[in-house]
């Protein structure tokens, strides 16, 4: 028998919709019933392709013995954290608070007020060792609410009232030290031998290599592009590559990148790939273009919609065991390839009898010393296998479309169809460009959606800070590509919903907009986490819009972002590390070209080829009343006895125009 959920479009929450727990999504009817019943409210947020939420699910939510306890004592919520950013980031904080970290599945006890007074993360059913069990801590708290419940109250409102704090404004000026301090915390913890920073689990972190490949581009920094380089190098060798499908897990579990956490999301390929084409585009090393096409290729066949976006993201487990999809033996691969060939592939990739991971092979490069000179017809070989694999069993995949990380997707795929000259990938930017402008509702930015889902509408939750962003984001790194004056003004329409909405008295911008939903705390995120907070997209942003269009408002937000960042980051400015990223186009030499031509002329193509991160371009055909509407400065310029004219700025000094010949 269905519980409410059965009629709810997030795959996460259908997951559930079976469970004999009587599960609410997150709504008034679950609070009402609260307050009617006079019963705490058991929350647990998840999402579809995370491993230890099937762990928990399957040893407690499908569990009648659970069920019995949570439907007698509680009312119980379940909450997609991809869908509702929000109300995760609320419980996450008051968890960090509580228990010093924080993770899913996230376990909250709390009031039918919304107020916690108890979170923690994955339990199993029952006391395991120091670890407490599920239905003990259930059984505890129904006891103490009929014995206590003033004092479990007490303690959520108490709670509560830590977590709205006054933390009073965040104060800071622009501080042309804070790269240079992010450089050197990111060096301290480098791991100089295997790449990454930190040690076990090690997360791919792209927004910090972003950071780096900038900085060091900018400020002439060589070690801060050799850790760039050495981690991107040491990623693809490893087991968090796919090495036959292309793409990337989530993180590694161990030092060295070879067993990672299968599950692979949207965001990460996106910003991973756009890493590996930046890498790429100084240079011109083969394996960083050979990963980046893999990693998009992978999201083209794997994760495109029929929408013209892209879904979430696919799971880490598969008929019940984490990473199955993804694990060969040696006798599998000499079936694919025959025993001769099998048997060299199996050398190349690390496939071997005794295995390494629960015995089976993580296909990986790490022990190979030749990995970068793999013999001719290897990609067939891999192929070849690839199809196999899908062959033999299923991996599930979130279907939903999640406007930020769509976003994302589109920054990634234009900067590579351009830096690649590739046409499918052009093609597949323009698709999801138009996505996100008629379907996601970008079109008309007041009406931007967080999510769509395949097959209809859905619930229409409103967009947050991070989705304005980054789908403005995504546009200005499209328009290069046509040089279609539209974008600008679609990226420009989205990005004045930001101060307009968001705005925070503190200083930066809150992730929901003042017409959201009223949470028991209104969430400002002012660190980047497993992808960029809203902040640091926000002040990206407004850096590009202030190159591009010449406006003292944008010069303006720009800065105040920046300075913003610049006093919350304290004493860990890598913490917003793609902050910075707006921060650096602020701190050094900057370059405004302007062509006026009829078409996209050689030299121009020539001149934007080349990456150069302190260079921003603008086509100006005639007429072209878009352009000047988005950037007044250029609508005197045209070109010069007939021929394509260029007028290019530096630092605030413009030099005389020229023609191409």
């Amino acid at each position: 028998m269905s519980n409410h959920l059965a009629n709810e479009r997030s795959p996460y929450l259908l997951q559930h919709a079976e469970n004999p727990v009587d599960w609410y999504p997150w709504g008034e009817a679950a609070f009402e019933k609260a307050r009617r019943e006079q019963k705490p409210v058991f929350l647990s947020i998840g999402y579809a392709t995370c491993h230890w939420c099937h762990v928990m699910a399957r040893e407690s939510f499908e569990s009648e013995a659970v069920a019995r306890i949570l439907n007698q004592s509680f009312v119980s919520v379940k909450v997609d954290r991809e869908e509702r950013p929000d109300v995760d980031a609320v419980y996450m904080e008051a968890c960090t608070a509580l228990n010093g970290s924080g993770g899913w599945p996230l376990t909250i006890i709390m009031t039918p007020e919304k107020q916690p007074f108890f979170a923690g993360t994955y339990l199993p059913r029952e006391n395991r060792g120091r670890q407490l069990g599920l239905i003990p801590l259930l059984q505890a708290v129904a006891a103490k609410w009929e014995r206590d419940r003033a004092g479990l109250t007490k303690t959520a409102g108490e709670l509560t009232a830590y977590l709205n704090r006054e933390g009073g404004a965040v104060s800071g000026t622009l501080d042309p030290s804070l790269p240079g301090k992010a450089y050197e915390q990111l060096r301290a913890s480098f791991d100089k031998e295997y790449g990454g920073f930190g040690t076990a689990p090690k997360f791919p972190t792209p927004q910090n290599l972003l950071f780096l490949l900038r900085y060091a581009a900018l400020s002439g920094e060589k070690a801060a592009r050799q850790m760039a380089e050495q981690t991107l190098q040491q990623m693809a060798r490893g087991g968090i590559y796919d090495q036959f499908g292309g793409g990337f897990a989530r993180y590694s579990t161990d030092r060295e990148w070879l067993a990672p956490h299968f599950e692979k999301t949207l965001y990460d390929n996106a910003l991973l790939a756009l890493c590996y084409t930046e890498a790429w585009q100084e240079g011109h090393f083969a394996l960083y273009r050979r990963v980046s096409e893999e990693t998009l290729d992978y999201c083209l066949r794997e994760l495109r919609s029929p929408l013209g976006g892209f879904t979430s993201g696919q799971d880490a487990d598969s008929e019940g065991e984490e990473g199955k999809f993804y694990l060969f033996t040696p006798e599998e691969v000499k079936s694919v390839l025959g025993e001769d060939e099998g048997r060299h592939f199996c050398e190349c990739y690390d496939i071997t009898a005794e295995g390494n991971f629960h015995g089976k092979s993580i296909p990986n490069l790490l022990l190979n010393q030749r990995w970068n000179l793999l013999p001719e017809g290897y990609a067939d070989y891999r192929l070849r296998l690839r199809e196999y694999r899908a062959g033999r069993m299923a991996l599930r995949t979130d279907r939903k479309l999640l406007t930020a990380w769509n976003g994302m997707l589109l920054m990634a795929l234009s900067r590579a169809a351009r830096a690649f000259d590739r046409a499918d990938y052009a093609d597949a930017a323009r698709a999801l460009a138009a996505f996100l402008l008629d379907t996601a509702g970008a079109g008309t930015p007041e009406a931007l959606r967080a999510v769509c889902y395949e097959g209809g509408d859905g619930p229409a939750l409103p967009a947050q800070l991070d989705d304005y962003a980054f789908a403005a984001l995504g546009l200005l790194e499209l328009y290069p590509l046509d040089y279609d004056a539209s974008l600008l003004l679609h990226a420009l329409a989205l990005a004045e919903q930001i101060p307009a909405h968001f705005a925070a008295p503190e200083g930066g911008f809150y992730r929901t907009s003042d017409r959201a939903e009223t949470l028991i705390k209104r969430p400002r995120e002012l660190y980047d986490g497993a992808l960029p907070s809203g902040n640091s997209a926000a002040a990206v942003l407004f850096d590009l819009l202030r190159r591009l269009s010449g406006e003292e408002r944008w010069r303006e937000a720009a800065e105040k972002q920046a300075a913003f960042l610049c006093g919350a980051a304290g004493a860990y400015p890598v913490g917003s590390a793609f902050g910075l990223l707006g921060l650096l186009g602020l701190l050094y030499p900057t370059k405004e070209l302007v062509c006026a031509a009829e078409s996209v002329p050689p030299l121009l193509g020539k001149i934007t080829g080349r990456w150069d991160p302190s260079l921003t371009a603008l086509l100006k055909r005639p007429g072209d009343e878009a352009l000047s509407s988005f950037a007044p400065f250029t609508a005197g310029y045209g070109m010069q006895a007939g021929k394509p004219t260029y007028y290019l700025c530096e630092n605030g000094a413009c030099s005389l125009p020229f023609t191409e010949d």
